[in-house]
């Protein structure tokens, strides 16, 4: 699979949950091969087939297949997001409990059109209502935070090395575990996943 902007490797089966309940952080007997470590790459698809199992999860994902097109209708068309949060745990065995909604990173160049860091920052503003969680989480359920892949790459590996820390641990007890990956371009995946959920084409 893979993407523009994104490491290349083979779309995964998602792994099972571990005996911790969360998504393994890497695949096999030590975490050395680096084509093994999450962000596993996967597709839509699989996500609702393994992880849609009840009606708020349906929701939840649904509602990160709506927020796609939003992006898709802002010029976003490529780069990757990094799925994690309780989505991606067995919350409902773990804390008895279903999941709020998505973590969400988006790593995607700007916009055709979005030349420089103010304009970016002015294109952000004006389209606040899909940037900031306040306003995306109640509409499309997704805590989403952007990484712009047109920074210098200092900045962009600084980002990358927070999120990465931040969403691949459990927040109550710091637990190693695992996230999955997706391209941002929406495409045939987004369709096929959409009519597993119910959801019109």
């Amino acid at each position: 699979m893979g993407s523009p902007g994104a490491p290349s490797g083979p779309p995964f089966d998602i792994p099972g949950f571990t005996v911790s309940g969360a998504l393994p952080p890497y695949l096999g007997a030590t975490p050395v091969d680096p084509a093994l470590m999450s962000p596993f790459e996967t597709t839509l698809v699989r996500i609702a087939n393994k992880l849609c199992r009840s009606a708020e999860r349906r929701e939840i994902f649904t509602g990160l297949l709506k927020y796609r097109q939003e992006l898709k209708k802002l010029g976003f068309t490529t780069g990757f997001q990094w799925l994690s949060g309780s989505f991606m745990e067995d919350i409902e065995t773990l804390e008895k409990r279903h999941p709020g909604d998505v973590d969400v990173v988006v790593f995607a160049p700007r916009p055709s059109g979005v030349a420089d860091d103010a304009g970016m920052q002015a294109f952000m503003t004006k389209n606040i209502n899909l940037f900031h969680p306040h306003f995306v989480k109640p509409v499309f359920h997704c805590d989403p935070y952007f990484v712009d892949l047109n920074l210098p790459p200092e900045y962009v590996v600084e980002r990358s090395r927070y999120w990465f820390g931040l969403f691949s641990h459990r927040r109550v007890t710091g637990l190693w575990k695992g996230m999955l990956q997706v391209p941002l371009a929406v495409s045939q995946d987004d369709v096929d996943a959409s009519k597993l959920l119910g959801m019109a084409p």
